[in-house]
């Protein structure tokens, strides 16, 4: 019975919907304002998703990787929903926008890019900021960005309910709350909000209690909120639509020309590949001719469906969608198009008018999208990225720039075939283990596996960009110690030996003497030669004992018993006859045991013991 219910009700939103997305363009003259942009920012775990869910009353946090929203989603609010939590605040409140829509930007440091995004789409932010903890590195970070883009916020002071017996009541005013509480309650809240605001200060920020706040222009309004019991929320939404209905009503106008920006480009099931946009500005209509930037250059299609997610749900979350004829105002909306499986997100879309020159277009949409690409350069030699988004791409590829990790190629989607044979290349380039894939968030078909372990190809796949990394750097580790395993004979440590004439105890195979090392450092099975005596080869190390027990390296300053064997040729050589103690030895280097170490064994080796290569190099007179 309830989910006839359920349809019911679905049916008469979605015609609803349609209704006010075709009124409210003729009325929208009238009105004149269309919905303000809002987004959340904040450090990870301060609740950002649980505010936009509490305004929800929805649950969107449950269904994401590792609690970090990885996809933008956008969230409508029409006014009907506000209306009733506003007049706790202010009964005489009016609303005169059509609803407010909030983008949820991703939380970790490496979606700074899409937080750059989100932040250049929004007419206003939300910076949320745990009322425990106080400022943390990405709140200073989202702080910064909103300076430099010059983006009117408010601060949600959230966890106001994790204060000492704090006694709570769901959606109230948070002023209420506040006068509901014991006095000890109300002074430690004081103290927090002091510190915090102190915090602030010393960023150079004015900040006030928004009902203290004399001048919102100058003063950024702080409003305590609990995301766990909805304590605020009111007060957040009056204070949202107050300051953007009084501060920005020029911006808020609505305008004829096209404003749209791409935010993530998804390939979902029964529609194919479809992109999600923001529309600030302008209306889009089915069949509209657009333009947009791709991977390989811009895209030139025409709209088959507008889709919006049913209202009261967000964007991220799987689900029935509303079609519409057109839309034209600010608002989420899904494109349904043919060719937008190289769409890059993070661009703006551009509709072609009658009057329009569609190379122009085409321009204009690259240019915004070299602008992101030019930030990363191709390795000859490296490992191939694929990502979900260009969202996705953009924060993977700044985190292996920082984690030094070279990238030769990249691509948005599905794994495929094809994309196996293209990291396969690494191993014609003697480089096979690059022969890596890092899948974020995307999908493996079969045949692609299939070609991996055929090509002994690495893929690994993790829909949280930090797992990845880890996977990453386990294998390469695996992966140098079996090098080290396979050269271990072919590499030579530089090392020169003193021999102690007290202490030769064996003159003749295996040659046995006491000797300091004099510098670099000495290892089991080391050929060793004298220099003097044109590089007489007498044998290599066959054990090493300091204080009477085997080590496996003796380091410069050591004193240290070694036994030198020989081979058949070697073995008339004898301590003595051929050499003494007056004769230095030394380890034989040659031009390919030097590139195995610069190779293989740079972390065994130190920078004296590369300054004594460099001198070893004029003895044994190598290139």
């Amino acid at each position: 019975e309830e989910e006839e219910d359920d349809d019911e009700d679905e049916d008469k939103n979605s015609s609803d919907d349609e209704g006010s997305s075709s009124g409210s363009s003729s009325s929208s003259s009238d009105l004149g304002y269309r919905s303000p942009i809002i987004v959340i920012m904040g450090h990870v775990d301060t609740g950002k998703t649980k505010l936009l869910d509490k305004i929800r009353r929805t649950n969107v946090q449950e269904g994401e990787a590792g609690g970090i929203t990885q996809q933008i989603g956008a969230t409508f609010f029409p006014n009907i929903a506000l209306v009733e939590q506003t007049k706790k605040v202010d009964p005489d409140f009016d609303i005169e926008v059509p609803g407010i829509m909030i983008i949820d930007t991703p939380g970790h440091e490496s979606f700074n890019n899409l937080r750059a995004r989100g932040s250049s789409l929004c007419d206003m932010a939300i910076l949320v900021i745990d009322i425990m903890h106080g400022l943390e590195p990405q709140t200073v970070e989202s702080l910064e960005m909103l300076k430099k883009r010059r983006c009117p916020f408010i601060i949600a002071l959230n966890k106001i309910d994790v204060c000492y017996q704090w006694n709570s009541e769901g959606y109230t005013g948070v002023r209420q709350a506040l006068e509901r509480q014991e006095q000890f309650v109300r002074d430690e809240f004081q103290q927090r909000l002091g510190s915090v605001m102190l915090q602030l200060n010393e960023r150079g920020l004015n900040v006030a209690l928004y009902w203290e706040n004399e001048d919102p222009r100058a003063c950024v309004s702080i409003v305590p909120t609990s995301a766990l019991t909805g304590e605020g929320v009111p007060d957040l939404l009056f204070n949202l639509l107050n300051l953007t209905q009084t501060l920005m009503s020029d911006k808020l106008e609505v305008q004829e020309e096209l404003q749209c920006t791409v935010i993530e480009v998804k390939n979902i099931e029964g529609l194919g590949t479809t992109i999600d946009v923001v529309l600030v500005n302008g209306t889009l209509r089915e069949g509209d001719q657009i333009v947009l930037a791709g991977m390989n250059g811009p895209i030139v299609t025409t709209i088959r469906a507008l889709l919006t997610p049913k209202p009261m749900k967000e964007m991220r979350v799987k689900g029935d969608y509303v079609h519409h004829q057109k839309i034209s105002m600010s608002m989420g909306v899904k494109i349904c198009a043919p060719g937008l499986e190289e769409a890059v997100a993070g661009t703006e879309l551009l509709v072609v008018g009658p009057e329009d020159d569609i190379e122009e277009l085409k321009e204009e949409v690259d240019e915004g999208f070299e602008s992101i690409l030019s930030e990363f350069e191709k390795q000859p030699e490296g490992v191939y990225v694929k990502a979900s988004t260009l969202g996705s791409l953009e924060a993977l590829l700044s985190f292996l720039k920082d984690m030094k990790i070279p990238v030769f190629d990249v691509g948005i989607g599905e794994v495929f075939k094809k994309d196996v044979k293209k990291a396969a290349i690494m191993k014609e380039k003697r480089k096979p283990e690059y022969a890596v894939i890092l899948c974020f968030d995307v999908k493996v078909n079969n045949e692609a596996k299939t070609q991996a372990a055929h090509d002994d190809v690495q893929i690994m796949t993790a829909d949280i960009i930090y797992h990845l990394f880890d996977k990453f750097t386990a294998y390469m580790q695996k992966v140098q110690e079996s090098k080290k395993t396979e050269t271990r004979q072919e590499a030579v440590f530089p090392v020169i030996l003193q021999i102690d004439k007290q202490c030769v105890f064996h003159k003749s195979d295996p040659l046995v003497v006491g000797c300091k090392v004099v510098g670099g450092q000495l290892r089991p099975g080391t050929p060793i030669c004298v220099p003097e005596k044109d590089n007489l080869a007498i044998g290599h190390v066959g054990g090493i004992e300091k204080d009477h027990k085997p080590i496996q390296v003796a380091r410069r300053g050591d004193m240290v018993c070694v036994k030198i064997e020989q081979n058949t040729a070697q073995s008339h050589i004898l301590y003595g006859r051929h050499f003494d103690h007056h004769n230095q030895l030394y380890s034989q280097i040659s031009r390919q045991s030097i590139d195995t170490l610069k190779e293989h064994f740079k972390d065994e080796m130190h920078a004296s013991d590369w300054e004594l290569i460099i001198a070893m190099k004029k003895v044994f007179q190598i290139q």
